[in-house]
């Protein structure tokens, strides 16, 4: 039987989630006349929607799941192949796909995200939430379980806790305190009441469609099969989800910190047990032949303008390890804003390689700008927040009002490194500014967390 004709794309792209998305999308509107080959193992790829710029370089938006037949729509020279990559061939600049097509690149970029690991592989008591379809599955064992185990600290993981009701949590975190990598021990303090307080905040509806991996809509009840690998969960993953289990009562946590899962017992007794894994390697490609070089944490290292370490191939999103020298108020954090980022930077130096031009590092890349949401808290967090690889000479600043706002600053040499904001606090854009400008600030000692001082007047 003859080989299948390869599909030629002057750019592909793999991964159809936000950092592939992106990239395929800004490629497509700089090359309409061009093929644009966007290979994802999903049907459901996770699109930006609703964007915002809310300052120099925080940005808000919706991540929205959307079938990719959606996408070739607004683009019609994205072309999608709906396929796991099984092998890639860079002398070549050919791809594999596991459904037995072959796809030529001129230029190619890896944005095929991470994947779940479970502490406990095929045990039927432990769940790991990595898209829509196992966020289904954990909502219908949860309807029936008394108490649940919660094995992380992330972002999921922090959500999570707050949202499920009427179910005995049991939080294992390996860390001192709650929510580790956003924040510190004193922001856990003040959020923490949230967990025990009735929730009067309304519900927001969530208004848009959710899809199995399959390319179906979703309804009520219908899952789709576990073991397929879908895009990652959005920041708003928990809405239109019942997270309820069968008892009466609201919250009940119980948080255990320093410690680890050491082994699940599967007595008739400890039968109601679930846990959630929400721990998540760097890289599910399949590197061979390729010679790609990792960093330490597993992710392929790319420089500044996103190319890894063979010609012609780039990476962006999860998969990659920022590897070149970064601003001293930036660092890599695996979110959906970085996500987004990479996945736009990453097109706009592909689409320069392609031209001969030259081209500057992006902006969003000179200082670490995220906003979330936790416990319905505005949270904000801006360059070494956590005072990450300062010197000890660094200094905190906090400014505390029970249940309604916790402001921190970090301090060097008298000047702004970084900062962490819950609450309508209005300081984001003052305190992102002081931060890039790099002013001296000895002069203003702690008016500068006044709340009887307008910050704002002093630095217009």
């Amino acid at each position: 039987m003859a080989a299948p004709v390869p599909v030629r794309g002057r750019f592909v792209v793999v991964g159809g989630g936000i950092a592939g998305v992106t990239c395929a999308e800004r490629l497509a509107t700089e090359f309409p006349s061009e093929d644009i080959v966007l290979v994802t193992a999903s049907p459901v790829i996770k699109a930006v929607t609703n964007f915002k710029q809310v300052s120099k370089t925080l940005e808000e938006f919706d991540v929205e799941e959307q079938p990719s037949t959606m996408l070739e729509k607004r683009y019609p020279n994205i072309k999608v192949i709906e396929s796991g990559v099984k092998k890639l061939k860079s002398q070549e600049h050919k791809i594999f796909t596991e459904d037995g097509k072959q796809c030529i690149y001129e230029k190619l970029c890896l944005c095929a995200g991470a994947k779940p690991k479970l502490i406990f592989e095929e045990n039927p008591y432990v769940l790991g939430i990595r898209d829509t379809d196992s966020a289904q599955v954990f909502q219908n064992h949860l309807a029936k379980a008394k108490r649940i185990a919660v094995v992380g600290n992330g972002g999921i993981a922090l959500e999570l806790v707050y949202e499920v009701e009427g179910c005995e949590v049991i939080w294992a975190i390996k860390d001192k305190a709650i929510g580790n990598t956003f924040f510190d021990a004193g922001a856990a303090e003040f959020l923490i009441p949230k967990l025990t307080a009735e929730k009067l905040e309304t519900a927001i509806a969530c208004k848009r469609i959710k899809y199995t991996t399959d390319g179906s809509e979703k309804e009520e009840g219908s899952v789709a099969a576990a073991d397929k690998l879908g895009s990652a969960l959005g920041p708003d993953w928990h809405e239109g989800l019942h997270l309820k289990g069968t008892k009466e009562f609201s919250h009940k946590v119980h948080i255990e910190t320093l410690c680890e899962i050491k082994k699940i017992y599967l007595q008739q007794e400890f039968k109601q047990l679930q846990k959630t894994s929400l721990s998540f390697p760097k890289d599910n490609s399949d590197n061979q032949n390729a010679h790609l070089e990792e960093g330490e944490d597993g992710g392929l290292k790319v420089d500044k303008h996103m190319h890894s370490s063979v010609a012609d191939i780039y990476a962006a999103g999860d998969i990659c390890t920022a590897s070149w020298e970064p601003s001293p108020v930036w660092q890599q954090m695996r979110l959906w804003t970085q996500a987004r980022q990479m996945g736009w930077y990453a097109a706009k130096c592909m689409v320069a390689d392609s031209l001969g031009e030259s081209i500057d590092m992006d902006f969003s890349f000179e200082l670490f700008a995220h906003v979330t949401k936790f416990f319905n808290y505005k949270v904000v967090l801006l360059g070494k927040y956590n005072a990450q690889g300062l010197d000890l000479d660094c200094e905190l600043m906090l400014r505390c009002t029970k249940g309604q706002e916790y402001v921190k600053v970090v301090m060097q040499n008298g000047r702004m490194m970084g900062a962490v904001l819950i609450g309508e606090t209005d300081l984001e854009e003052t305190f992102e500014n002081l931060i890039l400008n790099q002013m001296d600030l000895s002069a203003y000692g702690e008016d500068l967390l006044n709340p009887n001082v307008d910050i704002e007047d002093y630095f217009d």
